[in-house]
């Protein structure tokens, strides 16, 4: 099959897949157009409070998905028995992989600045107050920077928690995972414990992408409503911004990854995966394309016991398509609000964007559920960011399919390079015409 007949399968599934949010983006950019705030006030408050509601509900999910993903992830990779032999590789590279991501992302955000088209549409008010939010937290970070290394260490981990202090939270966490990875089989029942947890918030989240439909009709309603199709105009640059990083990931630092840790043809394993890229793209979910992300790579060389080790965790814990899309929406929202991107702040939600997308689950609409963590490490919230975060909703099921096909790319080629330095790649399968009828 040609590679335009692969692209164009791929958008009819995605819009199979996704026509419910694709009718309610389209629905909300017309009633937007014909009903226009001024004009009709009572609607408008109607719709904002579905789409204030549908942020909150959001952020309702953040702290129970952020603290079972890092729980599961490090205790199954204390406790594989591949932990010595693959983990430390695995590590290595999707760490590699991740900086570069969003190292690319704060490239091409700061050098195409897609939030200054949009900053028109935020009050003045709102803006100086924000920046004086932002301005207050780095002023305390000069001053105290001992004080703020003290508070991050989480003295009383259930405060960190009421109070919503994401780092703190984080730190005792990891370290709690750690402990629970070198218990043994006693700390089983409590890792089964969050993993049945993470599982809850899993379908909680999944309950909420039913209503991407009407959240995001009612966010997209109140945008055009307040400020005219030109809101698309405005946000073009995000968009640009995202797709631009993405393609550098993937036609540049994944083929580099391939020639410089492996002898992986990029292009025997960019066709070996090439259903599994359909699926990412028409699904959006790194999770439920695993099984077929595993089926690809073990039909066409790549062991078993790589892909069983690697995959898995990779579909938990390496997201650098996220991180890239997390990276730049955060910048976005910076630049909409004035926010001075000094060298430090960008540093930090680069590693704040690492931490973020590594605590996503892999289904639709995760990722923008914890960019949450990265504003609160600024100290903003999305409430003080009400038109900026409505704004990437907009786009937001369109870049989610982008860059699931960045995520499941990344963990294949990761499983590949490590399947290539252990001697676990079968190149005959990798590389013959027919391997796939030979598997």
């Amino acid at each position: 099959m040609g590679l335009h007949m692969q692209v164009i399968i791929a958008l009819l599934l995605g819009i199979k897949r996704n026509g419910h949010i694709f009718i309610g983006l389209i629905l909300g950019i017309l009633l937007g157009i014909f009903l226009p705030a001024e004009h009709y006030g009572q609607v408008y408050k109607i719709l904002d409070f579905i789409g204030q509601a549908f942020i909150s509900i959001i952020q309702m999910v953040v702290l129970p998905l952020v603290i079972s993903a890092i729980i599961i992830g490090i205790s199954n990779i204390g406790d594989s028995k591949q932990l010595a032999k693959f983990g430390g590789k695995m590590l290595l590279y999707y760490g590699i992989i991740t900086v570069i991501a969003v190292s690319i992302a704060a490239f091409i955000a700061l050098a195409l600045q897609p939030g200054l088209a949009a900053k028109g549409l935020v009050n003045p008010d709102v803006i100086q107050s924000v920046q004086g939010y932002v301005a207050d937290a780095l002023q305390y970070q000069k001053e105290n920077l001992v004080q703020i290394f003290l508070d991050i260490i989480p003295k009383n981990p259930f405060a960190s928690l009421s109070e919503g202090h994401m780092i703190p939270i984080i730190i005792f966490v990891s370290i709690f995972a750690v402990a629970l990875s070198r218990t043994g089989e006693i700390a089983r029942p409590l890792v089964s414990l969050f993993e049945s947890i993470f599982a809850a918030t899993m379908k909680v989240t999944d309950w909420i992408m039913y209503l991407a439909a009407p959240g995001i009709f009612a966010l997209t309603a109140t945008s055009v409503s307040q400020f005219g199709v030109s809101v698309f105009h405005d946000i073009s640059k995000y968009a640009l911004a995202i797709v631009v990083a993405l393609a550098i990931q993937f036609f540049v630092v994944y083929p580099l990854m391939l020639k410089l840790f492996s002898k992986v043809p990029v292009g025997k394993l960019y066709s070996a995966i090439s259903e599994a890229i359909m699926v990412a793209f028409g699904t959006a979910s790194s999770s439920a394309t695993l099984p077929l992300t595993i089926t690809c790579c073990e039909k066409r060389g790549i062991s078993n016991k790589v892909c069983s080790f690697v995959l898995p965790l990779g579909a938990t814990l390496n997201m650098d398509g996220t991180a890239i899309m997390q990276t730049i929406a955060v910048i976005f929202i910076a630049q909409m609000y004035g926010i001075n991107l000094t060298p430090l702040l960008i540093i930090e939600i680069a590693f704040l964007a690492i931490i973020a997308s590594s605590t996503s689950a892999g289904i639709p609409g995760a990722g923008i559920i914890t960019i949450a963590l990265i504003l609160n490490g600024i100290g903003l919230t999305p409430e003080q960011l009400v038109v900026g975060f409505s704004l990437l909703f907009t786009l937001e099921r369109f870049t989610d399919m982008l860059r699931t096909i960045c995520n499941v790319t990344s963990d294949t080629v990761v499983a590949a390079i490590i399947a290539d330095n252990e001697n676990e790649l079968n190149y005959e399968l990798l590389c013959g015409e027919n391997s796939k009828d030979k598997a």
